[in-house]
């Protein structure tokens, strides 16, 4: 990471920063852009390192609705489940939600191209296998090969 992007401490500057370099250097507006997230995740103060990254995911998903719409939106109904199932539970219910196979390579597509593809909700399931349903594991794991085969 660059030691300019080391240096910020909340989501504002990052997301300020990027704003400033994205005309320069796109790759340091990306690097600005993940820290945003990995901020923003990390101010729910919570100690698992899963639910963290659920957390990312979910803040990463913000970033590709961004991108998309042109406009900060929020990821609404995937934080109603969170609420409703809880962080690892509502992780579950979209990986094993049918999607179509066009939505998720936009959305993958567009999280590869921000640099955050590790972030994805099938990421995190792919990352702690023993957590989940072998259902979810199975999905998330198709998804991403999907994907790396559309690619």
């Amino acid at each position: 990471m660059d030691h300019r992007i080391a240096r910020l401490k909340s989501p504002d500057e990052c997301e300020q920063f990027a704003k400033n370099v994205a005309g320069r250097d796109v790759a340091l507006a990306r690097q600005a852009r993940r820290r945003a997230v990995e901020l923003k995740a990390a101010m729910h103060g919570i100690e698992s390192d899963v639910q963290t990254e659920a957390l990312r995911a979910v803040y990463a998903y913000e970033e590709v609705l961004a991108a998309r719409h042109h406009k900060k939106l929020p990821a609404t109904r995937t934080w109603q489940l969170i609420r409703k199932q809880g962080v690892l539970g509502a992780l579950e219910a979209i990986v094993e939600r049918d999607t179509e196979p066009d939505v998720l390579n936009a959305v993958f597509t567009a999280l590869a191209e921000m640099d955050m593809l590790d972030f994805a909700f099938e990421s995190v399931v792919l990352r702690y296998p023993h957590l989940f349903k072998p259902l979810t594991v199975e999905r998330a794991r198709l998804h991403l090969q999907d994907f790396n085969a559309f690619r």
